[in-house]
């Protein structure tokens, strides 16, 4: 699927993808993730990490949740490009911009897929001495071989399906449908 060019293509994407998690579903376990969250955290003031670009719309709801203080920050990081399959080469295209050193990091993450561009970040984010490290991912997808990785905070375990919306995309595509989807004829 290539990017939604034609006038054809444009008016009928939505009747393509099949829900797999409506808004209301969404905005409920974001509430109870941001509940926990705050319980766990309330005396200390943690940095969320959030992974661009799938995850920008989940700690925007998470953020509003949240009862405690918290320090915003972004990575972007990539193994996937436009294709639906990891390339198996992680990179990170935006870094940083503030010190992690003896601080309490929470990564939020979209989307746990292979587990590898998590496993990479882990690593990465260790490597700058933080006090603490933990997960919250919306999601955590059934995929074979995935590599194992700790995940404190979830929301919600889905099959191996190629899912967009709520921050997923496709070629960059779909990302602002309130809820989450698949495409039926894909994966």
């Amino acid at each position: 699927m290539e990017q939604l060019n034609s006038k054809n293509e444009l008016k009928n994407w939505k009747e393509s993808i099949k829900v797999l998690l409506s808004e209301q579903v969404i905005q409920e376990k974001v509430k109870e993730l941001a509940a926990i969250i705050s319980k766990d955290y309330s005396d200390k003031n943690p940095i969320l990490i959030a992974v661009l670009k799938g995850s920008f719309i989940f700690i925007a709801d998470l953020c509003r949740k949240l009862t405690i203080p918290v320090i915003f920050d972004f990575m972007a990081v990539s193994s996937y490009g436009d294709s639906m399959v990891s390339s198996g080469v992680v990179r990170i295209t935006k870094d940083l911009d503030y010190s992690i050193e003896n601080r309490d990091v929470l990564i939020i993450e979209d989307i746990i897929d292979s587990g590898r561009t998590l496993n990479y970040l882990i690593k990465n984010i260790k490597s700058r001495n933080p006090k603490s490290v933990e997960i919250c991912a919306l999601l955590d997808k059934d995929v074979p071989g995935k590599f194992k990785n700790k995940i404190k905070y979830k929301g919600f375990d889905i099959p191996n399906k190629f899912v967009v919306g709520y921050g997923l995309d496709y070629a960059e595509n779909y990302r602002n449908l309130p809820y989450i989807g698949y495409i039926e004829n894909i994966i």
